[in-house]
């Protein structure tokens, strides 16, 4: 895995947990036994072509409107499924780590996450989840910090 290469090279403090297989964020939170807001989600859209990808918490909304004019963008789409496969190719589809750095995308967090101790996040697989410090993160990754998500009620 790319992500825990990176980790390991970056000399971060990281753990790494193993879980039956989780296929969406707030999946991966309850198997995890995690809130949904320390469980990073991230989403690749394109803005007038370009993939940029969107870390935003597993229990909120990615809001493409407020994207849009956040970027200053004719358009803001999700990417295909077939789009994303092909950028990250050493993942399960689904199981994106959040680290755009690591495959050449820009990289947006979400507000809601700012002032979050840790984060979460799929390590390529369905099965396994890293969870490290959002310090580390956001030096590792230096997010450009957005608001673009909503809570969702359920």
């Amino acid at each position: 895995m790319r992500v825990t290469e990176f980790l390991d090279k970056s000399a971060v403090h990281y753990e790494v947990s193993e879980h039956p297989p989780a296929f969406t964020a707030q999946q991966m939170a309850a198997v995890e036994h995690e809130q949904g807001k320390y469980v990073a989600k991230p989403v690749i859209v394109k803005a007038n072509g370009k993939y940029i990808m969107c870390v935003l918490a597993a229990c909120y909304k990615i809001d493409l409107g407020a994207l849009k004019s956040q970027f200053g963008a004719k358009s803001v789409d999700l990417a295909t499924e077939k789009e994303i496969g092909s950028i990250f190719e050493d993942c399960e589809l689904g199981a994106e780590p959040p680290f755009g750095n690591l495959y050449d995308l820009p990289t947006v967090m979400d507000k809601a996450m700012e002032k979050d101790d840790h984060i979460t996040f799929q390590a390529g697989t369905h099965q396994k989840a890293i969870r490290m410090s959002m310090e580390d993160y956001r030096k590792l990754v230096e997010p450009k910090v957005l608001e673009f998500s909503y809570h969702m009620t359920s």
